[in-house]
């Protein structure tokens, strides 16, 4: 009879161990997949936002057409790669190109922002300030959605490679997930909206 409870416990204690970490994983899975969705609300309002400010702009701006199609290009390509990051926020190659074109659309409001500071009028229009203060207060809802975003990945990441989950991960195809980083030196400074 001992035996056979051994070889009972054999068989089922990898079992309850698998089933325990697969529902840990799924978990932890999920809760970086809604960390993202809430970093896609405020990217979608900040890409809302853009138009506006451009519009706003270019009555000011005529001589910098150049600054301004930057600016656009560069949310039009942000805005296609969070479409496909958010569909699949699991999928590395659309966190990469998501957070490429994130990069390039910091940089492209950042220079715009710079050019705004030459227009006093422009600085001085009541809609201007407005909607620089609404990006203002979408840029910091950003960085704080990044930030627990990068907490649920960091948590799944970490469950994902500690043992015996490694083995378990590995079988049952659960990928790391990447963090939302900024790699540029540059990048790494606030878009400034200040005037």
């Amino acid at each position: 009879m001992i035996p056979l409870l051994i070889g009972i416990g054999v068989v089922l204690l990898p079992a309850v161990t698998m089933v325990f970490a697969y529902n840990k994983l799924v978990k932890l899975r999920n809760r970086f997949k809604n960390a993202f969705a809430q970093i896609d609300v405020q990217l979608r309002r900040r890409y809302d936002l853009i138009p506006n400010l451009v519009e706003t702009a270019k009555s000011y701006m005529k001589h910098e057409s150049e600054t301004l199609e930057a600016v656009v290009r560069a949310r039009n390509q942000a805005v296609a790669a969070e479409k496909n990051a958010a569909a699949a926020p699991d999928d590395p190659e659309a966190m990469k190109s998501l957070f490429g074109t994130e990069s390039q659309l910091g940089n492209a409001v950042g220079r715009l922002m710079l050019t705004v500071e030459r227009y006093p009028d422009l600085k001085a229009n009541q809609n201007m300030m407005q909607l620089t203060e609404e990006l203002s207060s979408t840029e910091n809802k950003i960085a704080l959605a990044r930030q627990a975003y990068n907490d649920a990945v960091m948590n799944y990441n970490t469950k994902r490679e500690v043992f015996p989950n490694v083995i378990f991960a590995q079988l049952l195809n659960f990928t790391e997930a990447l963090q939302f980083e900024i790699t540029d030196g540059q990048e790494r400074e606030a878009v400034k909206v200040s005037f």
